[in-house]
């Protein structure tokens, strides 16, 4: 059965950085696109990044453009986040998922999903 896990999430102020890790049994891992997406209180599950199986391919949503990078190390199954110039509107949970394609960044294909890393920005 495939499982991811997140880790790295935390506290941070304004303006500073944290990265994110997704580590996962899956198998063909890099075969399959990986993908971040976060919820905010309140608000609808939102796309952050996503990456194709070996790397070649991410992309961005608008509102992380430019301060996020999604990167992958498929000898170690696991998939990052290095988040940059955070900001208190960046505060959500995040989820790594897995997608059903070597790419997609459309959130029906990912349908395995980790439990979710609690990221909190303070102004």
């Amino acid at each position: 059965q495939d499982r991811l896990v997140e880790s790295g999430g935390g506290l941070v102020q304004a303006g500073g950085s944290l990265r994110l890790s997704c580590a996962a049994s899956v198998r063909n891992f890099r075969s399959l696109a990986m993908g971040w997406f976060r919820q905010a209180p309140g608000k609808e599950r939102e796309f952050v990044a996503a990456i194709s199986g070996n790397g070649d391919m991410t992309k961005y949503g608008d509102a992380v453009k430019g301060r996020f990078t999604i990167s992958r190390d498929n000898a170690e199954n696991s998939v990052y986040l290095e988040m940059n110039s955070l900001k208190p509107e960046d505060t959500a949970v995040y989820y790594c998922g897995l997608g059903t394609y070597y790419y997609t960044d459309r959130e029906a294909d990912f349908i395995t999903w980790g439990q979710g890393t609690q990221v909190t920005v303070s102004a």
